[in-house]
């Protein structure tokens, strides 16, 4: 895995993705909407540069993504999401409550024909947590992927 793949394999991936990572981040933002989520658009993301780990192997891609930056994604992912949810408190509501749209704050507001036309601002904070799970996921899988990579290829260094 620390060579990567042939040139061609190098190009597909190269081309597939930027359309992977911005779908995985339409799959992210459109969660309170559609079948999805933070945790799925992660996935999707975390695929995309799995892809590009196995296309460029383990060494390239750590001199690109460092271990500590992923997590520190991953942190921030998780403070994020309990900062939102502790923001319903401060509103003086209760724990997780999406208090966007129940005071008309920022974008949460909700139409006059109700909450079902998919407008994307009608989420209120929904969509704040799905990036911040997200983000959490993306960093947490492609850590996890990328730390398998590399021990597989000390391994095979060894030998």
């Amino acid at each position: 895995m620390s060579e990567g793949m042939s040139k061609i394999v190098k190009t597909i991936a190269s081309a597939a993705f930027p359309f992977i990572m911005i779908y995985g981040l339409y799959v992210i933002a459109h969660g309170h909407l559609t079948p999805g989520g933070g945790f799925q658009g992660g996935a999707i993301v975390a695929s995309a540069l799995a892809m590009i780990l196995v296309a460029f192997g383990s060494i390239w891609t750590m001199g690109k993504i460092k271990e500590k930056q992923l997590s520190l994604f991953e942190s921030l992912g998780a403070i994020s999401f309990i900062l939102l949810a502790f923001l319903g408190l401060g509103f003086g509501t209760v724990f997780f409550k999406n208090f966007l749209v129940d005071n008309n704050f920022l974008f949460g507001m909700v139409p006059e024909t109700g909450s079902t036309l998919a407008n994307f601002n009608t989420g209120g904070v929904l969509p704040l947590m799905n990036f911040a799970v997200g983000l959490k996921v993306i960093a947490g899988l492609f850590a996890i992927v990328l730390v398998m990579a590399y021990a597989i290829h000390t391994k095979e260094e060894k030998l």
